[in-house]
């Protein structure tokens, strides 16, 4: 069985053919600047021979009508036609209260993916948009929605309740619903094999660190909590998001700078996080460069952020009565041992001590624990592809 994984952006679709019968990538794809002037796509097989092709993509359904050309191309594709895709699955930041697991995509579905528009404006509609484009280009293909916020849904009420007039909720869903739960899952299931027991009774804390960063806290493989809440903003702070701050300074701002609603979301979204903090960068290298140059402000962003994650692990610690393992993935957490380093020092004293040589690898599935830490430390690589497509079997096949 082959499957189709794609995650649609506004003017962007990444995608991915995975052949389910040894989990491998076959090929990796991105089409890029969909809708604007000088877009292309890029492909890279399982062998590394790349596919470049720079031409017009108007729309989604041009970029994938050029997506099923690369993968079948004579020289650079991996598949003879397009009939030896069995099934796509799409990556869907948010399905509201509306789903609480992956599912075959029908019109119900294509209508509460669009209900769900003003919880996710930025991600939703090209989501869909890409449903829609593979709807007309393989009508005959099932497709599977895997939805970011799904994984969330088993938090109690008590924690994904905000203390607000309790019709905020029943009239506009103001809740906590928690993102990146496909990346979560993926690597608590990782983290239980790691550990050699089964997934039902480990209790684990998830750190998909990244631009954008969310901690997740896992009992018996569902989770119980996560830091992102409403909208991705809330939490941890981040690449450009502020995370979470004293509600009143956004009134407060609001007034003091002349801001409309539109104005200070886009502060809070794209202008704060450790860019704003350093006034330098939201990459997290630039930091770590700059910072060991004596940039002030720099490491301050750095501190900043390690100290938030530093607590989050110790507030979920609390929340799941004791943990097996914290587990480091996405970006940041697979690739960077010096923000390892900084959020997991002086913690010995709740059996968490990691040894220097083997934090320094990048990108590895590793414990890098010392050997008598009553806590693990894991890094594991993320695969929400992987972790799509198993979705999509499971439905499917």
């Amino acid at each position: 069985m082959k499957v189709l994984v794609i995650n649609a952006g506004s003017s962007s679709l990444k995608y991915q053919l995975i052949d389910m019968t040894d989990e491998s990538a076959l090929a990796v794809g991105l089409c890029e600047r969909i809708g604007i002037d000088n877009s292309f796509i890029t492909q890279k097989r399982s062998d590394g021979k790349k596919y470049e092709l720079h031409t017009d993509l108007p729309n989604h359904k041009i970029a994938l009508e050029e997506v099923i050309k690369a993968l079948t191309d004579s020289e650079f594709g991996v598949i003879s036609a397009m009939s030896e895709i069995n099934a796509v699955g799409h990556r869907v930041v948010h399905g509201g209260e509306n789903f609480t697991s992956s599912v075959i995509i029908d019109e119900s579905v294509e209508a509460a993916i669009e209900s769900c528009f003003d919880l996710a404006p930025l991600h939703n509609p090209p989501n869909l948009t890409g449903i829609k484009a593979c709807a007309e280009i393989m009508p005959d293909v099932p497709m599977v929605a895997v939805f970011d916020t799904a994984f969330h849904q088993t938090m109690p009420a008590y924690a994904y309740m905000y203390a607000l007039p309790y019709e905020c909720y029943e009239k506009y869903g103001v809740r906590k619903y928690g993102f990146h739960g496909t990346s979560h899952r993926y690597v608590a299931m990782r983290a239980a094999a790691m550990l050699g027991k089964p997934e039902e009774e480990t209790k684990v804390i998830t750190c998909h660190l990244g631009n954008g960063s969310s901690i997740a806290a896992i009992n018996g493989g569902k989770s119980v909590e996560t830091s992102m809440g409403f909208t991705p903003l809330e939490g941890l702070a981040m690449g450009t998001r502020c995370g979470s701050i004293d509600p009143a300074v956004v009134p407060f701002l609001m007034e003091k700078e002349g801001l409309t609603a539109r104005e200070i979301d886009t502060l809070m979204n794209k202008k704060s996080g450790v860019l704003g903090l350093s006034g330098l960068s939201n990459d997290f290298r630039d930091l770590d460069e700059a910072a060991s140059n004596g940039n002030e402000r720099a490491e301050l962003a750095l501190q900043l952020f390690a100290y938030k994650v530093k607590k989050f692990i110790g507030e979920y610690s609390a929340v799941l009565n004791g943990v097996d393992a914290v587990v480091f993935t996405a970006g940041i957490g697979e690739n960077s041992a010096t923000i390892r380093q900084r959020i997991l020092a002086d913690l010995e004293n709740v059996g968490i001590k990691i040894d220097e040589e083997k934090n320094k690898i990048r990108g590895e599935e590793i414990d890098i624990s010392v050997e008598d830490a009553s806590v693990r430390v894991l890094v594991i690589p993320t695969n929400e592809e992987l972790a799509i497509a198993r979705e999509t079997k499971g439905l499917v096949g």
